[in-house]
């Protein structure tokens, strides 16, 4: 619950042309809340979001971290609800979270509209009587260190906390958000309920209500929770505080600062920070240009040209954040393998130079701008993120129509302002540089002195471990508001059709959302790597962009980026995932380039040696990542050395591929008959119809090729407990699962609720309230079925102190016998079901989730009108087949555990 928010421009969602505070209504009420309300009228779902002005911009070494442990204990409940706040929002379907920034707090729910008034009133109940006693502290201070640990896992998260520090010294922006360890141990009751009572007030807050609903009779509601709602006398921590500072100018150091951090891991990376000045400052649309022609995302940005495809680096990029008290440029990179940051180092240097002494072209000019008013669309085109924007720009900027006048400055900025901004700002004296350099381990010196993996055929016993029982629903409907059934609502079913040539389409338009989202997939992917060459379907979607015959991969680049589009390959384990995005406008130049790159790809091998080196370069990090460490090594143990789900790439498979390779792969894998697309958004019907079959009719395939059949898969025979060493972990990470039930299985609806129930929120679950909120073991735990065409698995994830894995691991098992023999009740069942309808109802509100959705349906074999029978089936779920499933899908006695732990290490 906890994210860096940095400010980015969006805009409405309606339509291209509406700018983002157009039909939003202000409302302050006698109390000073100050109340923004936005009727959408587009899908039966509303958001309620409660922003207040405090964030760790105002906390001070000692105090660091206290509005985000103040956020977490927020969802312990209130005196006049004494009940985990995420079981009763659970209870009303939909979405919930909470997160702490710099500048602010946010509260965010996302729910059908039925349960708006619930809503409100459980957010005026926790903005005056939040529950903060010494228990509940204790217990999620150990919560909130299991984060901040977690993040101490990633050598970036340690540099940048570095350099940070370095680049703001004595700046509240300088520390982390979510604190240190050390202040967080000595946060006292008495100190986070006075930091509550402060700053949890209706002059302090705004309340944003985006959706479908009635203002007249919403404004009534609000008045009547949050309008009764005093303020204390003492004045809010940033009134009352002497005021911070801006960022810029900073002190000067000639020649800059650089900040070394030596540690465990496997890929060096450098960032490099220069300070800005503050949200408001009239240069911030011409930084923010100059941002984008540094890093656009794309191929077409010079950070891309002089790094990546200099052969520089493996990854890089630039990010600009603009706060209410200053801000700050950040480039970033990692080198290719055998790469040296000295060389980066100075290219960054070439390019802030040659960006200082020479005029931008009016190409990269009117690129930029494009792209910033595209993303300021495309980005929020659901109801929860318009909301967001407007929390922003009135927590961090003080005016909730910044947005509109930023990007009317957008358009005034000139190649003259980018290069005067960069003489001003990215000064050789303003800038610190940091350097994380991995410090390769000896093999064999550590603590226990074992050189592999630890396997033990460990004793369960259940019986010694003592489990709460899960939050009793008479106790959810006693706190729970009233809230009336949902409205009938069905989602209209897209048009689907098959040209000649196989190619399955589904198109569903929508003239509310002013953008278009392609979705598509190829059968294409992992399970067709010839052994010794696994990665070739992963670098063969990799190299689509490199270009065609008629196009190279720069002029492609162009032809997107230039129009804010984009178009994205990515490999699934069922395939080759397609994420294509632009505005309504441009849709047609998308869909042509698709088709080209689909059918016409040349594989150049200057590119292929590029991507390979960043396959490579990525597959060295994810040896230090721990989910996934615990993640690959339990599917290499669940599945045989044959299956697809055992196969990833080496280092030596990939240095093995070809150009070759890839165009055999491509005239064997790529065809229309084994591809399926679904596009959503603002388009004519016909016209699109026209369009597909004019560009992919001609696309043809030979004999498919034979098919693959899988070995046999099975849950594993007993109990194997693994464990991975990982230098440098400072949180242990536990995956434990079998393989389970595909998405064709019967069975697949009553093990959504049944996951739904034991592990599908954090908050929630049965899971989430006994490792999270009863024992105060882990910042999150999920489960989930991973439920795919041709196979499927069920898997628990959770982080830990390492120390604290054992119980945690006994504790999950204890749970999930329990579960398996006393089975779930009604209401449990009820309220799941509640959940899992309420929240895909939200999601099919972003068109992006929609178009994925209709997709998948597809190539599940489900017909267009499982956009609503999928709901009806949910519904239609019994707590009696639930207790089925679980009898047969739980085996908690047949199970693969993986933890990946420290390895202590001499001389470090």
């Amino acid at each position: 619950m906890i994210a860096i928010q940095p400010f980015l421009p969006a805009s409405s969602s309606e339509a291209a042309q509406t700018r983002p505070g157009d039909r939003v209504r202000q409302t302050v009420l006698e109390n000073g809340l100050t109340v923004l309300t936005k009727p959408v009228h587009t899908a039966p779902v509303v958001t309620v979001q409660v922003w207040y002005n405090i964030g760790s911009r105002d906390e001070h070494p000692g105090h660091n971290g206290i509005a985000h442990q103040l956020e977490h204990m927020l969802f312990q409940g209130t005196a006049t609800r004494p009940i985990q706040y995420g079981s009763l929002l659970e209870a009303l379907g939909g979405e919930f979270n909470a997160f702490t920034g710099y500048d602010q707090t946010a509260y965010h729910n996302t729910v059908e509209r039925n349960a708006l008034e619930a809503v409100l009133i459980l957010e005026a109940d926790r903005m005056k009587n939040a529950l903060i006693d010494p228990e509940l502290l204790e217990k999620e201070k150990g919560v909130v260190i299991s984060e901040l640990q977690g993040d101490e896992n990633n050598p970036h998260y340690r540099l940048n906390r570095a350099v940070m520090e370095a680049a703001f010294p004595g700046h509240p922006y300088g520390l982390p958000i979510g604190g240190t360890k050390a202040d967080v141990e000595t946060f006292t009751v008495e100190q986070v309920r006075s930091y509550y009572d402060r700053n949890y007030r209706p002059d302090n807050a705004v309340l944003i209500v985006v959706g479908d609903f009635d203002s007249e009779s919403t404004l009534k509601i609000i008045r009547e929770t949050f309008g009764v709602i005093s303020n204390p006398a003492e004045p809010p921590t940033r009134l009352s505080s002497r005021a911070i500072e801006n960022t810029f100018p900073p002190p000067e150091r000639p020649g800059g600062q650089t900040v070394v951090l030596r540690g465990p891991g496997t890929v060096p990376f450098i960032q490099i920070v220069y300070p800005l000045p503050d949200i408001n400052h009239p240069d911030i649309p011409a930084l923010s240009v100059l941002d984008y022609i540094l890093d656009n995302g794309g191929r077409s940005s010079r950070i891309y040209r002089d790094i990546v495809d200099a052969g520089l680096g493996s990854s890089a990029g630039s990010l600009s954040a603009h706060l209410s008290a200053g801000g700050w440029l950040e480039l970033w990179a990692s080198p290719v393998p055998e790469g040296d940051l000295d060389a980066i180092d100075r290219a960054f240097e070439n390019l802030i130079a040659k960006l200082q002494a020479n005029l931008v072209s009016p190409e990269e000019l009117n690129r930029a701008t494009t792209q910033i008013r595209a993303s300021s669309i495309l980005e929020n085109r659901d109801i929860t993120s318009q909301a967001m924007q407007l929390g922003l720009d009135s927590t961090t900027a003080g005016n909730y129509r910044y947005t509109e006048t930023y990007l009317d400055r957008i358009d005034a900025v000139t190649a003259e302002d980018v290069r005067r901004v960069a003489r001003t700002y990215l000064k050789p004296e303003y800038r610190t540089a940091g350097r994380f350099e991995p410090v390769e381990v000896p093999a064999g010196e550590t603590v226990t002195g074992k050189n592999v993996e630890l396997t033990t055929a460990h004793s369960h016993t259940a019986g010694h471990i003592r489990t709460g029982h899960p939050t009793e629903p008479d106790t959810i409907a006693r706190y729970l508001p009233p809230v009336e059934p949902p409205a009938a609502h069905a989602a209209t079913p897209p048009e689907s059709f098959t040209l000649p040539n196989g190619l399955r389409v589904l198109l569903l338009p929508d003239d509310h959302t002013p953008g278009v989202s392609i979705r598509g997939l190829i059968r294409a992917g992992e399970e067709f790597d010839p052994p010794g060459k696994e990665g070739l379907a992963t670098l063969t979607a990799e190299n689509l962009m490199s270009g065609t015959r008629r196009r190279d991969g720069r002029s492609l680049a162009r032809s997107l980026e230039n129009r804010g589009a984009t178009l994205e390959f990515s490999t699934p384990p069922e395939g080759v995932s397609i994420s294509g995005v632009a505005l309504a406008q441009d849709w047609p130049v998308v869909l042509e380039i698709l088709a080209d790159l689909l059918q016409n790809p040349t594989f150049p091998k200057d590119w292929l040696d590029l991507t390979g080196r960043q396959q490579v370069s990525e597959l060295l990090e994810d040896k230090h990542d721990p989910a996934y460490v615990a993640q690959r090594a339990l599917q290499q143990r669940l599945y045989p050395k044959e299956h697809p789900l055992h196969r990833y790439p080496t280092e030596s498979s990939l240095k093995s591929i070809r150009r070759a390779d890839l165009e055999r792969f491509h005239r064997a894998h790529y065809r229309p008959d084994a591809t399926a697309l679904a596009v959503v958004g603002d388009f004519d019907p016909e016209t699109m119809r026209s369009q597909i079959r004019r560009l992919f009719e001609n696309w043809r395939a030979g004999s498919p090729p034979a098919g693959r059949a899988l070995p046999p898969v099975s849950p594993p025979e007993k109990f194997v407990w693994v464990k991975k060493e990982i230098p440098g972990l400072v949180e242990s990470v536990t995956a434990m699962g079998y393989p389970s039930i595909d998405r064709r299985d019967p069975r697949y609806h009553a093990a959504l609720v049944l996951n739904q129930i034991l592990g599908g929120s954090t908050l929630s679950s049965r899971l989430g309230l006994e490792l999270r909120d009863r024992l105060g073991l882990t910042y999150g735990v999920y489960s989930w079925f991973d439920a795919g065409l041709r196979w499927g698995s069920f898997t628990i994830q959770m982080q830990t102190a390492p120390e604290n894995a054992r119980q945690a691991i006994d504790t999950t098992l204890s749970l999930l016998k329990d579960l398996r023999e006393r089975g779930v009740t009604a209401e449990e069942v009820q309220t799941a079901k509640r959940s899992l309808v309420g929240s895909d109802r939200v999601a099919l509100g972003d068109p992006d989730i929609l178009a994925g959705v209709i997709l998948w349906n597809e190539v599940y074999g489900f017909p267009p009108s499982e956009l609503n029978d999928f709901h009806h089936k949910i519904e239609a779920v019994t707590p009696a087949e639930v207790n089925r499933v679980a009898r047969e899908l739980l085996h908690p006695d047949r199970i693969v555990v993986v933890t990946t732990q420290p390895r202590v290490m001499l001389g470090l």
